[in-house]
């Protein structure tokens, strides 16, 4: 007898639905079967898990490409609770409770349960109640608030450190704490954030220098205008520079610019201020209108130049 194809009897999927033989939406690059759709992969995945916030782009940079900052937060109805944002904890703890009450919540963290917004709204929900310690999160919390429904939303303002010495500015270290202390810093890259945009961050690794910065504009309209800026030479921002590519995260793309050794942060303020002025024009008119052949094929080859971290 002959044998069936499969397809034959594939049942259709319905508008948003993932088959189990394409990518896995998470970026992970596995099939969705062997991922997010395998028993225990995750209930759920959310594509822009911090939409909504007013400093969504800033919370994916500190998850994804700072090494060590800082900014407070405010929990309504807790209001007079000190709750400290980080990039990273010792051992990539979740949450901690310090001695003086205060809560530390861990943004590097080793779990993923498909939505990290809810995942930190679990943990943050758990530590308001818990004693001094580590909060963990060893299981999938399930159903639950997310950061957008807990959170006083307000831009955060964000303090880039040297390295992680904050952690101990409050305690004596111990020795395990120490030795964290240490790997943890030499990890760590000199990084700066920006003060005239938004959630861009200049570094140096090694004799490198980069700019990186999280967009917040929908991946399809910022890959155009982008795309539109490459053709017109208008999307150096200092000379020297190059636009080498994107890093795609949580929904977000954040473009990469090298640097020229040297440049530091301060000399990027202005240039980047007037790289995103020209950004916001090309949007504009990308609004009402389309992509020349000359930018379709620049569009693409900058499609071709993304990373997906998360």
């Amino acid at each position: 007898m002959a044998k069936r194809n499969r397809n034959q009897s594939a049942k259709p999927l319905a508008p948003g639905e993932v088959g189990p033989r394409q990518p896995c939406p998470c970026g992970s690059g596995r099939r969705y079967k062997a991922c997010h759709g395998a028993p225990g992969g995750g209930r759920i995945f959310v594509k822009r898990p911090f939409e909504g916030l007013a400093s969504e782009c800033d919370i994916v940079a500190l998850r994804e490409l700072v090494p060590a900052a800082t900014a407070p937060i405010e929990v309504k109805g807790h209001e007079d609770r000190e709750v400290l944002l980080c990039t990273l904890l010792p051992m990539a703890a979740p949450a901690m409770v310090r001695e003086s009450g205060a809560i530390w919540l861990g943004l590097q963290v080793q779990h993923g349960y498909g939505d990290p917004s809810r995942d930190l709204a679990a943990v943050l929900t758990e530590a308001l109640t818990a004693e001094v310690g580590v909060v963990g999160l060893p299981v999938d919390p399930g159903p639950g608030p997310r950061l957008q429904d807990l959170l006083v939303d307000e831009p955060l303002d964000v303090t880039v450190h040297d390295g992680f010495d904050f952690w101990v500015a409050d305690m004596d270290p111990t020795s395990e704490v120490a030795a964290a202390l240490e790997a943890a810093d030499g990890a760590t890259s000199p990084t700066a954030r920006l003060t005239e945009v938004a959630a861009a961050y200049w570094t140096e690794m090694g004799a490198k220098e980069h700019l990186r910065w999280v967009m917040p504009e929908p991946e399809d309209a910022l890959l155009s205008a982008l795309a539109r800026l490459h053709v017109r030479g208008d999307d150096v921002v200092v000379p020297g520079a190059r636009f080498v590519g994107m890093f795609r995260a949580h929904g977000l793309l954040a473009p990469v610019w090298d640097l020229p050794a040297g440049t530091g942060a301060e000399a990027l303020e202005a240039p980047a201020a007037e790289l995103r002025q020209r950004l916001d024009v090309a949007l504009a008119e990308l609004a009402d209108g389309e992509l020349t052949t000359e930018e379709r094929s620049a569009r693409s080859g900058l499609a071709n130049r993304q990373v997906t971290i998360r």
